[in-house]
């Protein structure tokens, strides 16, 4: 028997370990005695590039310029331009939908007060953290104009949506340029490669994610905490690397076509999944895995190679 905890650690069921690999209780994760089975780690398990979270305004909306508002904005306050910024979060990515922010990092302040209604809206930004109940948010009222968290990469990013239906094979992956602010809703891994691209897209990666993401709802709610930090990842296929640039050749083929549209498991392109199917078996072969695995016997797999790492892990800290 498995003791299986809610997110928030106030309770627990008993079910036995095959249920846990089964998946059927997503909002929980393993314990056994004082150990966790697949712990939060502020640190991967393993020597790839870290993935953090998108940067954070709270500023109730109003470094926040939506689409419909973008042109009328522009026309009102032409100066706003050079610092208006294109905006992803996990909807925006998946549904190729445009949205806009106010990103004012390196904005002079003689530059700042020439624009009202930027200022107007930086003032109400200011009033809004002063009056939250969280000393930090209120300690930030006093840089109004920034981010209050702000984590964006100065180079191109791989971008992980933190929530995605539940209906797609693959949760959709893709790299954005340094100069799309990244939201709090997703979550970034600078300086990654096609490497490991093609390693975060491929079935295994995937049976590990839905074996230990968190859920909304039924939707996929992917952390870098639990689901990447604590992924074991397979040695170096060179084979990866042409197999995930096969996905990025496929996906280019219909630049008009979302994620949702790409990855829509009725209408997915042919070529796009006959490519997601190559990248799966050279992903399978890093492993060493057999092509006709099953998920749950994937699964299983992938948690005996994350007890291994973690058993070395904890024995290399005792040194």
């Amino acid at each position: 028997m498995v003791k299986l905890y809610d997110e928030d650690m106030t309770g627990y069921i008993e079910v036995e370990v095959k249920d846990f690999y089964c998946n059927d209780y997503p909002n929980h994760f393993a314990r056994t005695g004082k150990q966790t089975y697949v712990r939060w780690l502020g640190e991967q398990i393993y020597t790839v590039p870290q993935m953090v979270k998108g940067s954070q305004p709270t500023d109730s909306g109003n470094l926040i310029i939506e689409a419909a508002d973008y042109d009328d904005f522009i026309a009102r306050e032409p100066k706003a331009k050079k610092w208006i910024r294109p905006y992803v979060g996990s909807r925006e990515f998946i549904h190729r939908l445009p949205r806009y922010c106010l990103w004012l990092v390196d904005c002079p302040p003689n530059e700042l007060r020439r624009m009202p209604l930027v200022y107007q809206r930086v003032q109400a930004v200011r009033d809004f953290r002063l009056a939250s109940k969280k000393a930090a948010t209120r300690r930030d009222a006093a840089t109004p104009w920034l981010f209050q968290e702000r984590r964006q990469p100065t180079t191109n990013y791989l971008l992980v949506p933190s929530v995605s239906s539940e209906r797609r094979e693959y949760v959709p992956i893709g790299w954005m340029d340094a100069n799309t602010i990244a939201s709090n809703l997703v979550l970034m891994v600078p300086g990654a490669m096609y490497w490991h691209f093609g390693v975060l897209t491929s079935y295994p990666h995937m049976a590990w994610m839905r074996a230990t993401c968190g859920r909304l709802t039924s939707r996929y709610r992917y952390s870098a905490d639990v689901v990447y930090n604590n992924f074991p990842w397979p040695p170096f296929n060179r084979e990866v690397e042409l197999t995930a640039a096969e996905i990025l050749f496929a996906r280019s083929k219909y630049p008009d076509a979302s994620f949702a549209d790409l990855y829509d498991p009725l209408i997915m392109p042919k070529d796009l999944r006959k490519a997601h199917e190559a990248n799966d078996k050279a992903v399978l072969e890093a492993y060493d895995l057999p092509l006709n695995i099953t998920e749950e016997q994937l699964q299983k797999e992938l948690f005996k190679m994350y007890k291994s790492l973690r058993d070395f892990d904890e024995f290399y800290q005792s040194l």
